[in-house]
């Protein structure tokens, strides 16, 4: 992304660069476009999250979390850098700068791949 431009994720969101997908099969035939269409899960690297779920604060627990002050967030678990796995159907797609991105919401990503040093998981 540009360095003038900064595209800002809110609340349970999560920013996805999606895989083109391939138009071969794994025994190398060619897919028509509509089979692509009907899948149900994509996956695609994190690029931004938002900052998750607001939590009300305990001295204003009879005010909405958004009218509050100072504003408390229960974390997401995506980070940057992470494969995610997602739900085809609640990604919203959009184009920034060119390239086309997806938001999802946080609930609609069914598995991280995390790499490195920056994860826990499996072993």
């Amino acid at each position: 992304m540009e360095a003038g431009k900064n595209l800002i994720v809110v609340g349970d969101r999560v920013l996805i660069d999606p895989d083109g997908g391939s138009d071969k099969s794994a025994s190398g035939l060619y897919l028509p476009p509509n089979i692509k269409e009907k899948e149900k899960v994509q996956g695609g690297t994190v690029i931004r999250k938002g900052p998750g779920y607001p939590l009300p604060d305990a001295s204003g627990l009879h005010e909405e979390p958004w009218k509050q002050k100072t504003l408390k967030y229960f974390p997401l678990e995506a980070s940057e850098g992470d494969y995610a796995i997602y739900l085809k159907a609640d990604a919203v797609e959009i184009e920034f700068e060119g390239r086309k991105y997806v938001i999802v919401p946080h609930s609609a990503i069914l598995a991280l791949v995390r790499t490195g040093m920056n994860g826990s998981g499996p072993e």
